[in-house]
């Protein structure tokens, strides 16, 4: 009597051999690894990571700056921007090509009388410097009682947010929240991900009361 030779012998048929192995299939090396994912940037991450690298002056120096352009004033609001077509300076201080990095400042002085003063984010020199035409005595007043329920520096209030997140400010903004609160809003760029995270921060006790965090 002949052996079982002919019989399908588990190599051929069944053997994990000759099955598809996990490595061939589900192997992160064949998916689409953090590393590839985290290459595409929006549209808002990419426009960070062209334009924080390469503003020079910090915001606190570019603050420092702005105050100091307007006597007896303090700084209410600083944003990291680009410098539009047609902006204008003095011969002493050109403005920057157009693109360039710029930091947008709003002080105001004891009455609430805003002025706009622009400083260079590549050399820190004034650009422009013009009182708020808009004011009218309502809006003053708001902007007064603002500087005058803040406790808490910008300084301060930046300190905390970044020793919570370590990164590069880029607004920082004293505002009421929607609880009718005074707080300073502080934006901080990651420049790992180029995501943005925002902290409100009482601008009386000093603590964060919301962290957001953008990742678009």
């Amino acid at each position: 009597m002949s052996a079982p030779a002919a019989a399908p012998s588990p190599t051929g048929t069944g053997s994990p051999t000759s099955t598809t192995s996990p490595t061939g299939t589900a192997s992160p090396t064949g998916s689409p690894s953090p590393t590839g994912t985290a290459t595409r940037l929006t549209d808002d991450q990419a426009e960070r990571r062209a334009l924080v690298p390469a503003a020079k002056v910090t915001w606190d120096k570019a603050a420092d700056t702005a105050v100091g352009e307007v006597s007896g004033s303090k700084l209410v609001e600083i944003e990291l921007t680009r410098a539009e077509a047609g902006s204008t300076a003095s011969p002493a201080s050109p403005a920057p090509s157009p693109g360039g990095p710029e930091w947008a400042a709003e002080v105001a002085t004891q009455d609430g009388t805003r002025h706009t003063v622009r400083v260079d984010a590549v050399s820190g020199r004034v650009i422009g410097s013009q009182p708020d035409p808009e004011q009218d005595a309502e809006d003053k007043q708001e902007t007064a009682d603002l500087l005058g329920k803040a406790k808490v520096t910008a300084q301060q209030a930046v300190k905390t947010a970044t020793g919570r997140k370590q990164g590069t400010v880029s607004t920082v903004a004293l505002d009421n929240d929607d609880a009718g609160k005074v707080i300073w809003s502080v934006d901080v760029v990651t420049q790992n991900d180029w995501y943005l995270t925002t902290f409100d921060v009482d601008a009386a006790s000093g603590q964060i009361l919301r962290e957001e965090v953008d990742r678009d």
